[in-house]
């Protein structure tokens, strides 16, 4: 089933200002909250579309991309961009915006004055692929250390908050009592502390464990371009969500073939003898080889497009085209023969340059390449 445009969801127009996004995500997060409707499906769908659309539209850059290319623009590994959101995602990121609703605590999961939920840290790898995997995409599977609840670590609640996760602070001033709440320093604000830990855990509870993470890399992907999967980073302490693992892509060099975004670009050396008669020449593509022909008379500095060759657009815009550069080789060195014939051509009008008028220049050619 398509998705419906988050403008749509949240009930705002395209111009609509931040303030006015953040408060139709208010108004429609409220109404579908899953304390306010327990067990239906339905409103807890409606609650996760809203989140989803709210953490678009409300990121200037996501927007940005989003206006531009809609939801094509965070199409890819779970959790990229946009989407992929459960509800441990949404009241972490989203759950100060509620104020003081549902008692301020959320069922234990954000802002208003209650206790928070803590997130594990991030972890960030580096992936190198091929051209060839950049232009098909791919699955792969990583070896991750990370962070787990050491089995039989067990907590109970902190005494220094009284598992509410803040502590509160009165001060007198000139303007009478004041008072203030931050995260409790003890438990680091999720209310528990721990009760007993078997002994390789660490002062948390937590301990290293190898896994193998799979990762679904999309098609079109660029060197730097940094891919999310939600909840694959290291665990945090009691009930808290585990974090992200950040799947950063390196593109590794190929031999023959030159990227230039969503373009390829192959240098092709023929002989003089074949620039002059003619020939075919196989080629490496990213898909496999091609044989693609070269007309007699063909002059150096050519450029063969052979289009949808290149590397699919990472927004869903088709795919770029291979350049073939042609270079006719000359030979630096010559038989005596050689020298003899290509000196009795010198003074032949069949070896004159005579350019025509298909015949571009460098700049046109080059201009012709980025149109």
């Amino acid at each position: 089933m398509a998705k419906r445009d988050y403008y749509e969801v949240l009930g705002v127009s395209k111009g609509a200002s931040a303030g006015e996004i953040k408060k139709a995500y208010r108004k429609m997060a409220l109404k579908y909250h899953p304390d306010k409707n327990p067990d239906d499906q339905e409103a807890e769908a409606k609650f996760k579309e809203a989140a989803e659309a709210y953490e678009v539209l409300s990121d200037a850059d996501k927007k940005a991309r989003y206006d531009q290319f809609g939801h094509q623009a965070f199409e890819g590994a779970g959790g990229f961009g946009g989407g992929g959101m459960n509800m441990d995602d949404i009241f972490s990121q989203f759950g100060d915006i509620f104020g003081g609703a549902f008692g301020g605590g959320f069922g234990g999961f954000g802002g208003g004055g209650g206790r928070r939920m803590v997130k594990g840290s991030n972890l960030r790898i580096r992936v190198k692929l091929t051209l060839e995997e950049v232009a098909n995409g791919v699955e792969k599977k990583i070896k991750v250390k990370r962070k787990i609840q050491a089995p039989g670590t067990t907590y109970k609640t902190c005494t220094t908050c009284n598992g509410t996760g803040q502590v509160t602070r009165v001060a007198n001033t000139i303007l009478g009592r004041m008072q203030t709440s931050a995260p409790c320093q003890t438990c680091g604000g999720s209310g528990q502390i721990i009760d007993k830990k078997p002994s390789d855990a660490d002062a948390q509870g937590l301990k290293v464990s190898e896994e193998t993470v799979s990762v679904k890399i999309p098609a079109g992907v660029v060197d730097g371009m940094q891919l999310k999967v939600t909840g694959k980073g290291n665990d945090a302490p009691g009930n808290g969500i585990s974090g992200d693992l950040l799947v950063v892509i390196t593109e590794e060099e190929h031999s023959t073939l030159k990227r230039e975004g969503d373009n390829l670009h192959y240098d092709m050396y023929v002989s003089i003898p074949d620039a002059v008669l003619g020939t075919s020449k196989e080629i490496d593509t990213v898909t496999g080889k091609v044989r693609i022909k070269i007309e007699a008379g063909v002059q150096s500095g050519k450029i063969l497009r052979l289009r949808g060759k290149g590397i699919p657009s990472i927004n869903g815009y088709g795919k770029g085209d291979l350049l073939v550069h042609v270079n006719v080789w000359t030979p630096k060195t010559l038989s005596k023969k050689q020298k003899q014939f290509f000196e009795s051509m010198q003074e032949d009008e069949h070896f004159e340059p005579k350019p025509e008028s298909s015949d571009k220049s460098f700049f046109e050619k080059v201009k012709d390449m980025f149109s």
